[in-house]
């Protein structure tokens, strides 16, 4: 039988509009696709949205394509959406043994997994429309991703660094902002990339810290897990590298002050974290995670500003 609570999450923000306006019968399936959470948008939006601000700058364009910008934000919707979708379908079992998941739509019975999987198509589908906007490198480009995509749900069961499968995947856009302008892939763009993959992994690790005492029950590694009292070291070393990558690669983009200002911002703001981490604080864990998508702003906006100034 389908449980009818109509129950928010946890980690979803007060009064989200899913909570406040979505007709009730769609609620599950919102929350499903993470609707209600946006920072999972921002966090795989945001190396788009550099990788494509990083080579209008290096190609001569005054400011990333703004047409390019919209559809990866429509793409990283329907992409984050299905992502979300297909990892609690795989996740139902498990999820049902975290506090922290046990209410997700799927394992507390709201959706069933044939409807999950109807959605699941459905997002896949508004994903592929907007891929095939690109040019076809770029198109080659999206759809090898979906082979670390497939896998990634998996590896939580046979590594203790899952969170760095998570980031070849959520870094993605590193290579499609590139691609998409180019038609090709410099090595400014495999710069951008490995940088959001050290993020991604440092700041899914904070993320891991909520389940740190439930996973061992469920039998879920992770990274948090695996650096425990050394968490906020692990982190620190995580973005440290992804500071160092992301400035050879505007270093080899060749841009100017203002990239680079937005740079240290965005390394100010990971210090920042760092500097906040507390292990037995969930909530402040859970915080410090979604303000990463403010970090990602930051570079992202010092690097679009640049290539506005320099190709003016």
């Amino acid at each position: 039988m389908i449980d009818s609570i109509d129950r928010p999450l946890p980690d979803a923000p007060p009064g989200n509009w899913v909570d406040r306006y979505a007709p009730q019968a769609w609620r599950p399936y919102l929350r499903l696709a993470r609707m209600d959470r946006p920072i999972g948008l921002w966090l795989l939006l945001l190396p788009c949205w550099w990788s494509a601000a990083l080579a209008a700058g290096a190609l001569g364009r005054p400011g990333p394509d703004p047409w390019h910008l919209v559809l990866f934000l429509i793409g990283a919707t329907a992409m984050r959406g299905a992502g979300s979708t297909y990892n609690d379908i795989v996740d139902r079992d498990l999820d049902a043994m975290v506090a922290r998941t046990r209410h997700r739509p799927l394992p507390s019975g709201q959706v069933t997994p044939r409807q999950a999987l109807v959605l699941l198509v459905a997002l896949c589908l508004i994903g592929l429309a907007v891929l095939l906007q690109f040019n076809g490198f770029a198109i080659m480009v999206g759809l090898a991703s979906l082979i670390i995509v497939a896998i990634y749900p998996f590896m939580k069961r046979v590594t203790s660094m899952p969170q760095l499968v998570l980031g070849l995947a959520f870094a993605w856009g590193g290579l499609m902002g590139w691609a998409a302008l180019a038609g090709r892939l410099d090595p400014p763009a495999l710069l951008i990339y490995g940088a959001a993959i050290a993020w991604t992994v440092g700041y899914d690790t904070i993320y891991a810290l909520q389940d740190i005492e439930d996973d061992p029950i469920a039998g879920i590694k992770s990274s948090a897990r695996l650096f425990g009292a050394h968490a906020r070291l692990g982190v620190g070393l995580c973005y440290g590298v992804a500071v160092l990558l992301a400035l050879a690669a505007v270093v080899l983009a060749q841009a100017g002050v203002v990239a680079y200002c937005g740079l240290a911002a965005f390394a100010g703001h990971l210090a920042w974290q760092l500097s906040r981490i507390r292990l037995g604080d969930e909530a402040g864990a859970l915080r410090l995670f979604k303000s990463n998508r403010d970090a990602g702003l930051l570079l992202f906006a010092g690097l679009t500003l640049d290539a506005i100034l320099r190709n003016f």
